[in-house]
């Protein structure tokens, strides 16, 4: 089929000489490849011709002028090269020549036009591009064809410099890229920059571009939570090795970069031998106030509350992980392992229990997670495993004397308790502990209630049972735990009775949130938000902000300085919701979801 042309000829009536001229040009000959549609339903006599490479054909052509100095109408002057162009192409591919061109600028019709500060090299690539819509990318010139980019306005080219730099980000160049790109306004870039510095910290200050930066750069750094080091004694020395590399001018800024070291949260011991007697910290009063202000911290544990600040903030890399182990979901025993990444916000599924338990506890031991008890579905469980996140691998530990589910655990100065639950056939009020050295169990004082699915924490070396059921009904009684004297003591009671509780300690106060106070033959009743902190001061109980759905059989603990509240069971579905509680500003955020939904999900917190 031959197609008409606009000038009524046909593709085939083409001259000889006009194909030449398209072959010169080195445009290829696509006048015979074309579209044709029907302009109206009602005027099927008429065509409609569109020809799939005109536009490509068109800036070959035009590119082809600029290369033979054809009809160009401008020339562009940075430094020593002259680049001569076509306004029409300056103005069509970047938005600085278009406003320079048509908005009646001094520019407009000049013949050349000097662009101050601007590299030759970078801005004739980038009026080649403006031709072919092609740039190379090199390593030693995509800073300075970014630079110049942003000021054309060219986005393409700027996000494809961006991308080149991000797979380009090194230890060594990181930061310096970052500053570049924070200079450019290339924000994702800068956030990317930054995210690998933090990420690959450890490595960056081994190198110049760290021992180079200034004090406020410095400063932005070393406050960032995000730095990943496994302990603010990495970042105490990287300040004084960029302090060292020039102390003579550097020196002065010590008062004020060390308030970005965490000193409260470094053991006592390294206060005491690194920075306590060091000698270039004696004459600064800033430093040693800050340094005093760390020994408060560790010598009055009571008045932590009252010392709360950025530094007592610890970094994310420095917490831990956080491990959901277990619990109760659709399928009814949730064996899976999941550890949650704070510096991501994510879960990540790592492991398998054993086998299938259900109301067990675990505890942290000797670097170890402990699983006590339980139910397996059929029967209670008196079994102990351990379980070693470094290796993956389980063992089998000597059994408690009796078998329980619904229990609380605990460690306290070294041994591990077992408190309550229920046997198969009753509640129970008698704990068991597990003396780590003998690797053995033995009783201790009974409780004064019978107590399943109770909560169980550490705090002021003594240990807490709170709530519960006792089998007639759910419990807001409370009672504490001395290791010393071998008894346990009746607290203030809760405001609410509160079956399947979850507890936590932070700041000196225990906290418990959610449960139900419904007998166990209605499992479809209503559950708790709310919220209630205990003050062992004044042994008193007081209402706090509340979570944003009942629920219980939730899991809670202390990761970092917030309370986590993990998953449990609204009376109709078994949660992945997880919830954060800040103890300073009495405030709830959320955390990146479970993978899987599950009520009953034990939590530790495990250093590597």
């Amino acid at each position: 089929m031959t197609g008409s042309q606009g000038d009524g000829t046909t593709a085939n009536d083409e001259p000889q000489d006009a194909k030449s001229e398209l072959s010169a040009f080195g445009v290829r000959d696509t006048s015979s490849e074309y579209s044709i549609s029907s302009m109206s339903a009602q005027s099927t006599g008429d065509e409609c011709f569109r020809s799939p490479c005109h536009a490509e054909n068109s800036m070959a052509r035009m590119e082809s002028y600029l290369q033979l100095g054809q009809l160009t109408d401008v020339v562009l002057i940075a430094g020593t090269k002259r680049i001569p162009a076509h306004r029409l192409i300056l103005s069509a591919g970047s938005e600085y020549f278009s406003a320079m061109f048509t908005n009646g600028l001094r520019e407009t019709n000049l013949s050349e036009i000097e662009l101050q500060d601007v590299d030759g090299s970078a801005l004739n690539a980038l009026v080649q591009y403006c031709y072919t819509g092609r740039v190379e990318l090199r390593e030693d010139t995509v800073e300075t064809l970014l630079a110049t980019a942003c000021l054309l306005q060219l986005p393409a080219v700027v996000t494809a410099c961006c991308n080149f730099l991000r797979r380009q980000l090194h230890p060594s160049n990181c930061i310096g890229i970052c500053l570049f790109a924070d200079q450019q306004g290339c924000a994702d870039l800068q956030q990317a920059a930054h995210a690998y510095t933090t990420e690959h910290f450890m490595e960056v200050v081994r190198n110049q571009e760290f021992l180079q930066l200034s004090p406020e750069q410095v400063s932005k750094l070393l406050a960032s939570d995000d730095l990943n080091v496994p302990n603010e004694e990495a970042v105490f020395l990287a300040l004084m090795g960029w302090l060292k590399h020039d102390l003579t001018s550097r020196k002065n800024d010590l008062g004020n970069l060390l308030a970005y070291v965490k000193l409260p949260l470094l053991p006592p011991s390294f206060i005491a031998d690194h920075i306590e007697t060091n000698p270039m910290f004696k004459d600064i009063r800033a430093c040693q106030d800050l340094i005093m202000e760390a020994l408060k911290y560790h010598l009055l544990p009571e008045r932590r509350p009252l010392l709360q600040s950025a530094r007592t903030h610890p970094r994310k890399s420095t917490v831990g992980s956080l491990y959901a182990i277990g619990g109760m979901y659709a399928k009814k025993g949730a064996t899976n392992i999941e550890r949650y990444d704070l510096r991501s916000d994510s879960w990540h599924h790592v492991d398998e229990m054993n086998g299938r338990r259900l109301q067990f506890g675990v505890a942290v031991v000797d670097g170890k997670v402990f699983v006590v008890g339980g139910r397996d579905g059929l029967k209670t469980l008196n079994s102990v495993e351990c379980y070693d996140p470094n290796t993956k691998t389980w063992a089998t530990l000597p059994s408690m004397s009796t078998h329980r589910h619904g229990l609380g655990v605990g460690v306290l100065e070294g041994p591990l308790y077992a408190v309550g639950g229920h046997d198969g056939w009753s509640y129970l009020n008698t704990v068991e502990r597990w003396d780590p050295q003998a690797c053995q169990w033995s009783y201790v004082a009974p409780m004064s209630s019978q107590r399943s699915t109770v909560g169980v924490a550490v705090l002021n070396n003594k240990l807490y049972a709170v709530g519960g059921r006792d089998g007639s009904s759910c419990l807001r009684s409370v009672e504490c735990y001395d290791p010393h004297t071998n008894k346990w003591v009746a607290c203030s009671p809760m405001a609410k009775r509160r079956g399947g509780v979850g507890v936590g300690v932070a700041n000196g106060y225990l906290y418990a949130m959610g449960g139900h106070d419904a007998p166990a033959s209605n499992p479809s009743a209503s559950r708790f938000d709310c919220v209630e902190r205990y003050d062992p001061k004044t042994d008193t109980w007081t209402m706090v902000a509340s979570m944003s759905s009942g629920k219980d059989g939730i899991g809670v603990i202390l990761f970092g300085d917030k309370l986590f509240s993990v998953g449990g069971y609204d009376g109709h579905h078994y949660k992945t919701s997880v919830e954060v509680y800040d103890p300073q500003t009495n405030e709830w955020s959320q955390a990146a979801s479970l993978n899987t939904g599950r009520a009953g999900t034990c939590l530790v917190v495990w250093k590597n």
